[in-house]
């Protein structure tokens, strides 16, 4: 027979599981759709032209779940004026979860023997008060030195840090969403911190006023999306 004090017991257990059910995120949002990221990033824009693309440091991990962390990706190497290049890697994920999320430049870099020498936050404007928050890294190896300036979105959050990172995946799950993400990551070879990344904000700027302005929120979130089409507009 079972007796009151089970009974409050078995009913406190199954209000704990329904509570957290209920935190449980369920509604799926994504800003790409189903959108693919190779017809929406222009091959040739302003005074950039693509190129063929050879040693990109692609956002694999070290347990390759690159698989499964994206569903999309682009990856090109881009000649601009005056003998300029960059290299340019765009990632996209429909999930963004406690087991899928996106991996930063700072940890996977040094899965392919980069060493980190330089880790800064960054502000890179897009013109006119479109200003998106990232970061600038000098990565370092053998022969080679790499100036990436990055950003990354998960839902419609701009994180900076991966203690921001978790933070804002914690809000988004609590309103019960799980949403999508990207990496955009730009790189060059310059070996000048200010020529480096002044050129890296260059071409972000270039590019995201010559990405279709439906696919913009999925770049840079819905808020600076806007920002950027009235500045297009003006």
């Amino acid at each position: 027979m079972i007796n009151r004090r089970d009974l409050l017991i078995g009913g406190a257990c199954f209000a704990t599981a329904a509570a957290a059910e209920g935190l449980r995120p369920h509604k799926r949002v994504t800003l790409l759709g189903d959108r693919k990221l190779e017809d929406l990033i222009p091959k040739s824009f302003g005074a950039w032209q693509a190129r063929e693309a050879e040693g990109i440091v692609t956002p694999q991990s070290e347990d390759s779940l690159a698989a499964r962390l994206y569903n999309q990706s682009v990856g090109r190497m881009y000649a601009g004026p005056d003998n300029s290049a960059v290299m340019l890697l765009i990632a996209y994920g429909n999930t963004q979860s406690d087991t899928l999320q996106l991996h930063r430049p700072e940890v996977c870099y040094p899965a392919f023997g980069f060493t980190i020498a330089e880790n800064a936050p960054a502000r890179f404007d897009l013109g006119h008060g479109a200003v998106v928050p990232g970061r600038n890294l000098v990565a370092t190896s053998p022969g080679r030195e790499e100036r990436i300036s990055y950003w990354t979105r998960i839902g419609e959050y701009l994180p900076t840090s991966n203690s921001e990172q978790r933070e804002m995946k914690f809000r988004i799950a609590l309103s019960g969403i799980i949403p999508d993400g990207v990496l955009v990551r730009i790189s060059n070879m310059r070996s000048d911190d200010a020529e480096g990344f002044g050129l890296n904000e260059r071409f972000a700027a270039d590019l995201l006023k010559a990405v279709p302005v439906a696919a913009r929120p999925a770049l840079i979130t819905t808020d600076k999306a806007h920002q950027l089409s009235a500045v297009t507009r003006a």
